[in-house]
């Protein structure tokens, strides 16, 4: 039943988000963007993502985080594996190494030295829909579920959902293993969960 609760959820969430006229959207997506600069600091280092689909877009982000002396990572998926790794972005035009998908929703993969994300200092983690407690639905790969959930025992990462208003709901269907995000940055501002899953001690 959860597997088609959430099916559903994904249908509304993305009509939600398609029906968003290209006025409104060009001006969350500068908003949401403006509102991320305060992370773009000097030597961190920051995963970030490929938008897919109706996914907020960060191309100014990076243009900033760049700027400040960031560094950036994109995902990057090695065949028959759920746990992403990291590898870096360059602003020089680079070919992606390869595309991962057959459809119009590819994933470009572009090569560099892998990197986990415990070794990110902030991870800006795309959703479909995100909820009051931080639980994120998202596109159904299930990679950063699995990626979020290695980082159970290790040191504290801050970890920020990113999308628009119009994707965050009261409560979320949510399963044992899912792990609660720090934040989400939309057009409205940037909201901080009381019950971030990195801050709480857990069980061993």
């Amino acid at each position: 039943m959860k597997n088609q609760e959430k099916t559903e959820l994904r249908r509304q969430l993305r009509r939600a988000c398609s029906a968003m006229s290209r006025e409104e959207r060009a001006a969350a997506t500068l908003a949401a963007n403006r509102l991320l600069k305060r992370f773009a600091k000097r030597g961190a280092r920051i995963g970030a993502y490929w938008p897919m689909g109706k996914e907020l877009e960060l191309n100014l982000f990076f243009q900033t985080a760049l700027k400040r002396g960031a560094r950036l990572f994109l995902p990057y998926i090695e065949p028959r594996e759920k746990r992403l790794w990291f590898t870096p972005y360059h602003s020089d035009g680079a070919a992606p190494e390869r595309k991962r998908g057959r459809s119009k929703l590819y994933i470009p993969q572009f090569a560099g030295r892998k990197i986990r994300a415990h070794d990110l200092d902030l991870l800006l983690v795309p959703v479909v829909g995100i909820d009051a407690q931080g639980y994120r639905l998202g596109q159904a790969g299930g990679f950063y579920d699995v990626s979020l959930a290695a980082l159970r025992h290790r040191l504290p990462l801050k970890t920020l959902g990113v999308g628009f208003d119009c994707q965050m709901v009261g409560v979320l269907p949510r399963e044992a293993h899912d792990i609660p995000l720090g934040g989400f940055v939309s057009e409205k501002g940037i909201f901080y969960f009381k019950n971030e899953f990195f801050r709480r001690p857990q069980p061993t």
